[in-house]
């Protein structure tokens, strides 16, 4: 179950020393952030390292951003690591602003959601040049001294498309709901889904819409949709995030469970419960947030990437060595192989459960593929509340 205890008026305390101690050291910040990438930590004994968020309007980047703030505050990191974080909204430009303003607070290290892959490159060499390490997470930068941390996003289409096209026989009408525009996440999914729908003629594109990885946008632009084309019409879904939404909207129109569209789509716990059989029992289930036998493939940009990036750049400026590019495993569930996590506990997520009972986790749209060998440190907690594992 999540521990949601506090820290009590000695870590209170503890903590505005080491927020004293930060600013203290701040004058000599500015001189360490041009030493080589394993350069000492700050005066209290910290890396300074920034977190550099762009758009936040949707579950997985308030998850992701627990997940990064849990792995900072773990017992083997609350001691080297001074974390800020930033948000610049879904603005290239204010991103640039923000990334330059922490270089000049001596940032160490920026872990970054880039809004762009190529329009913060000049900014991120500039940090670079000065030896500030710059991690990508989910979405990558193609400038050459960034390091990424990510899924192949051109397989997560690929791989979603495909099901869906077979899932129809290779014929249909298809509603395609894509991501945050301008970010390589969303543009390297829809690229590859419509190569794959391309190869089969019978299939067909009726409607196509900006969901910013939303279900309330994707509520709102299936709703658009359905002005001009009824739940009859369509056949099938692709959708970087909404297929929760999109059969919560077929059950309120009077469709039963068994007459559900297949969805590709995001890994949003919603949408996995809605995948078991709908006979089975789960604490907590309330239709629409219940199970019901969906068709479903379900994949994820895992939201613990931004903990794991961190984790890196921490290693880095220890001066261990860190690979440029880390591409992590892509989390795919079908209907065949949705298992139920009754507690959320480590061991039960290592031995394979990929959904989370209502009971656990109360918000359908919360991401469920949280678990990596890699990153010990954060678990359930941490995606709910940003408290590490102990």
């Amino acid at each position: 179950m999540v521990n949601k205890r506090r820290g009590g008026p000695e870590a209170r305390q503890g903590s505005k020393l080491r927020a004293a101690l930060s600013l203290a050291a701040a004058g000599m910040l500015s001189v360490m952030s041009a030493l080589p990438f394993s350069g000492a930590a700050d005066a209290a004994g910290k890396f300074k390292i920034f977190l550099s968020m762009s758009y936040i309007g949707n579950d997985w980047q308030a998850e992701a951003a627990n997940m990064v703030k849990a792995m900072a505050a773990h017992k083997s990191m609350a001691d080297k690591v001074d974390l800020q974080v930033q948000v610049a909204g879904p603005n290239a430009q204010r991103q640039i602003q923000q990334i330059n303003a922490m270089v000049q607070a001596g940032a160490q290290a920026i872990v970054i959601f880039p809004i762009s892959p190529t329009a913060l490159n000049q900014v991120v060499k500039n940090a670079c040049d000065k030896g500030v390490l710059v991690f990508a997470y989910d979405a990558e930068i193609t400038e050459p001294c960034a390091y990424n941390v990510h899924i192949d996003q051109l397989e997560a289409g690929k791989v979603t498309a495909e099901w869906l096209a077979k899932k129809l026989n290779g014929k249909g009408n298809i509603v395609v709901i894509t991501g945050v525009p301008g970010t390589s996440v969303d543009t390297q999914r829809t690229q590859a889904a419509k190569e794959v729908f391309a190869k089969y003629p019978g299939i067909k594109i009726i409607a196509e819409s900006v969901g910013m990885w939303s279900q309330a946008v994707a509520r709102t632009e299936m709703s658009k949709i359905l002005a001009t084309h009824n739940w009859d019409e369509i056949d099938g879904l692709w959708m970087q995030v909404g297929c929760f939404t999109a059969n919560a909207m077929q059950l309120e129109a009077g469709k039963k469970a068994e007459q559900l569209k297949p969805c590709a789509g995001e890994g949003a716990n919603g949408g996995r419960i809605q995948m078991l059989p709908a006979a089975t029992e789960v604490e907590g289930a309330a239709s629409p947030y219940a199970p019901l036998g969906a068709p479903r493939i379900s994949y994820a940009s895992p939201p613990y990437s931004g903990g794991l990036a961190l984790k890196l750049a921490v290693a880095k400026l220890e001066g261990k060595e860190v690979p440029k590019l880390t591409i992590l495993p892509l989390p795919v569930v079908t209907s065949e192989t949705i298992k139920l996590c009754k507690e959320g506990t480590w061991e039960e997520m290592k031995a394979g459960c990929n959904a989370f009972s209502p009971a656990i986790v109360t918000n359908p749209g919360w991401f469920a593929s949280i678990f990596s060998e890699q990153t010990p440190e954060i678990g359930l907690n941490a995606a709910l509340v940003g408290q590490p594992e102990q």
